[in-house]
């Protein structure tokens, strides 16, 4: 079997191919990067609109299969920006209707989920998934996947994001942040430390951070700070749903799980519980077209197709809101 996924939930154009076992058969992505500031939602999607038709026929060619052999269409329904999520659903559409074949609406989030618990080789793991607009720790129960703990307000790529632009930077965060926190002294700046219990806050070490940065404190220094602060939390909250379900397994998820630090906390804290942890390859970490595939294939499998006119995206789909039939038993 061979289908073909649109991711583009955010800043991500992304079109991937894959086939049994979660075989990556091709894959073509682009990131929209705004001339300063963040994401605008419209210029974002209008990207989106301009680049997918030749995505598509770049992962055909990398994949070297014809429209005629993909079986069915699989999109990104949400969570994410509604243009963007229009744009890559209207040409998920034009496809299902011109190849006759079935269109398949996928969760953004679970595709994190499914594609990590794939490559792992991981039955039942707990997922931490850092993302831009999304932070969550993750587990499957009773038909459906369960957030156990999440951002209280803003996702942990937002908040770097904004960080790093208020720093004087510009869109993407993330990867100068941790680039800049490899330059840091070593000492560690007094941040809030926002944990309630499961959940875990943001917008107070952006405060924060930033009234350091406007007090002359070199920004090495305050990267470094915000990368041990932010990411000891993200390691506490997982930790804490390890020993709250008894599982001994960590996959990660969402592009800010590319980060090497981040990775090393929650391995080191995996580990010293008896545990494994497994993070994705960075092409499949971050958004991509090929998660959204086999989430596609598995819920194909399943029956879960939609006809075009039921085929509305859903900017605010939750995690534990979508049944994922194929795990059932």
């Amino acid at each position: 079997m061979v289908v073909l996924g649109i991711e583009s939930t955010a800043h991500t154009a992304s079109v991937g191919i894959v086939g049994e076992g979660a075989q990556v058969l091709g894959l073509a992505s682009d990131m929209y990067r705004p001339p300063h500031g963040g994401i605008h939602p419209r210029e974002a999607a209008n990207h989106h609109v301009e680049l997918l038709p030749d995505l598509v026929t770049r992962a055909l060619d990398a994949a070297h299969v014809r429209p005629t052999e993909i079986e069915a269409v699989a999109f990104a329904q949400g969570p994410g920006l509604g243009p963007c999520l229009r744009a890559g659903a209207t040409v998920a559409r034009m496809l299902s209707l011109v190849w006759e074949r079935p269109l398949v609406p996928v969760n953004h989030c679970v595709a994190h989920v499914e594609i990590a618990r794939v490559l792992s080789g991981l039955d039942d793991p707990i997922l931490l998934y850092a993302s831009g607009g999304n932070t969550q720790v993750i587990a499957y129960a009773r038909g459906r996947y369960r957030v156990l703990g999440e951002t209280l307000d803003i996702g942990v790529g937002n908040f770097l994001d904004k960080l790093w632009i208020g720093l004087g930077g510009t869109f993407p965060g993330g990867p100068a942040l941790e680039a800049e926190a490899r330059q840091g002294s070593g000492e560690i700046l007094p941040l809030p430390y926002s944990v309630h219990g499961m959940d875990v806050a943001f917008s107070g070490m952006l405060t924060a951070t930033l009234a350091h940065h406007a007090k002359g404190v070199a920004r090495p220094d305050l990267a470094y700070s915000v990368e041990v602060t932010a990411y000891s939390m993200l390691t506490e909250i997982t930790e804490r749903a390890l020993a709250h379900r008894q599982r001994g397994a960590v996959v990660l998820g969402g592009g800010v799980a590319c980060n090497e630090r981040l990775r090393t906390m929650v391995r080191t804290m995996v580990e010293g519980r008896g545990g494994s942890m497994f993070a994705p390859p960075r092409s499949l970490c971050v958004d991509n077209g090929a998660m959204i595939a086999w989430t596609g294939l598995l819920a194909f499998r399943s029956g879960g197709t939609v006809p075009v006119e039921a085929s509305a995206v859903e900017p605010r789909q939750r995690t534990d809101l979508v049944a994922t039939p194929w795990r059932a038993g």
